[in-house]
């Protein structure tokens, strides 16, 4: 495949540079704390980075969802290495991803994944739509196709607890959480899903005639 022209490179400029600067600044921030817990996930975020490259360069992704991938990553980082004061009331270790937004109801991981798997289930929506362009299918956002992407951005979510599953394995004193907090990340995935695949049939054009 050939490399993107610089027609194409242009408007991401913005969003590479904002992308690297957070993620250099996370990996400098993660080095000098020795949190090797993160370290484990910038790695993934970095795979991740690079997948949504390669599926970009073929699908042609919106723009407004790559910049929601980014800002995804930079709140999953400040989630795990930005402080709250002390009289914040939290769950666990003192960060942001343990901050009571409502107390006992809902916190800023919450947010967080019903955020990040809405975003995943678009962007699984538009590469479904990309493969039914090339077949000459137009991509009409029916109950069977809404109800695939739904599918694929769980199936992501879950992928994601399997990788903290395997962090409580290789790091000690994680901020993971247990089983309670798993099932309410599981609900907040689904959350997002499902209001991506409603947002998505509300404001996919319908065909006249």
């Amino acid at each position: 495949m050939a490399a993107p022209s610089p027609s194409t490179l242009r408007p991401l400029l913005p969003l590479i540079a904002f992308s690297a600067a957070y993620f250099l600044a996370g990996l400098v921030l993660i080095l000098v704390r020795q949190d090797y817990e993160f370290l484990v996930y910038i790695g993934v975020m970095g795979a991740v980075a690079a997948l949504i490259v390669h599926v970009h360069r073929r699908v042609n992704l919106s723009l407004t969802s790559l910049w929601g991938m980014s800002v995804w990553g930079l709140l999953h980082l400040a989630g795990g290495l930005v402080a709250v004061p002390a009289d914040w009331p939290v769950e666990g270790s003192r960060v942001l991803y343990s901050w009571w937004l409502i107390p006992q109801a809902l916190k800023f991981d919450n947010i967080v994944h019903t955020y990040g798997f809405g975003i995943t289930t678009w962007i699984c929506w538009q590469g479904m739509a990309a493969s039914l362009r090339s077949q000459g299918l137009a991509p009409r956002p029916t109950l069977g196709r809404l109800t695939l992407a739904a599918a694929a951005g769980q199936g992501f979510g879950a992928l994601n607890e399997v990788l903290e599953f395997a962090v409580t394995l290789i790091v000690p004193n994680t901020n993971v959480g247990g089983y309670v907090n798993t099932g309410w990340d599981l609900v907040c995935n689904l959350l997002g899903s499902l209001t991506a695949v409603l947002m998505i049939a509300w404001l996919t054009p319908r065909p006249r005639g």
